[in-house]
């Protein structure tokens, strides 16, 4: 009996060490909210980070998130998936986490619509510059 134990134990370690090892910072954030996304006014502004804003381009908006993160957003509805760069801050309305470009919002498939109900996910963490 005792080493049915003891086989038991080490079985529990090696998967905790296997899952330790596959498991990435990055798979601990989510984020649930209203997505939306940049109409035409923005295009070639400046963006928070210093880009000039690109409707053709998959970035995004949020308002904590370190520059260049790169964020799975799932339209919780749909099941639909895109990932974006965040490259700048926002949105600034109630009840929004990010803010998506012309692109990833086609990609998304919420233009008609203007926003969805999203899932955040960090793929790659960020830095601020």
């Amino acid at each position: 009996m005792p080493k049915i134990y003891l086989l038991l134990g080490i079985s529990l370690i090696a998967a905790g060490i296997i899952i330790g090892l596959t498991s990435s910072p990055e798979s601990g954030f989510y984020q649930t909210g209203i997505a939306s996304w940049y109409g035409p006014n923005f295009k070639g502004n400046p963006t928070a980070n210093g880009e000039i804003f690109d409707p053709s381009k998959m970035t995004a908006a949020h308002k904590s998130l370190p520059f260049n993160t790169r964020v799975e957003v799932v339209d919780l509805a749909s099941g639909n998936k895109v990932v974006v760069r965040i490259n700048d801050r926002g949105p600034f309305i109630k009840d929004r986490i990010i803010d998506l470009s012309r692109k990833a919002a086609e990609r998304l498939g919420i233009i008609d619509s203007g926003t969805a109900e999203v899932g955040l996910r960090i793929i790659k963490w960020g830095n601020e510059s």
